[in-house]
């Protein structure tokens, strides 16, 4: 009988680990003005340029997406004003905005982005 207890119980435990499991995936991005269609770097006023990004794998469900910078590589006689945001996420990808406004004006941005479903 403890062996079909215990058995039992580790099915639940097997199936509960499957049913909630997180996924999780990541990456990075670069963009300065040598890419086409870039043009943060000149110019005034809002200035948005969009890239796709997808993921390695699909996700089961939509995820949820954080962007993180880890480079601006800005001009200096110019205030740093900027907004990162994913935009049309799916399990597929997503959209990544970049903005600036003003009289920022970035040669290039790069950073992280991570993906995550809930539990």
């Amino acid at each position: 009988m403890k062996k079909v207890f215990a058995s039992i119980v580790f099915l639940l435990f097997a199936a509960s680990l499957t049913y909630g499991q997180i996924q999780i995936q990541s990456g990075t991005f670069f963009y300065s003005k040598d890419n086409q269609n870039y043009t943060l770097h000149a110019n005034q006023g809002k200035r948005i340029v969009e890239y796709e990004i997808s993921f390695p794998k699909p996700f089961d469900k939509k995820p949820k997406v954080v962007l993180i910078p880890s480079l601006i590589d800005a001009e200096k006689t110019s205030q740093i004003r900027y907004n990162l945001k994913a935009s049309g996420v799916s399990r597929d990808g997503f959209v990544l905005l970049a903005e600036v406004w003003g009289d920022t004006q970035f040669n290039a941005i790069g950073g992280f982005w991570l993906a995550h479903t809930e539990e």
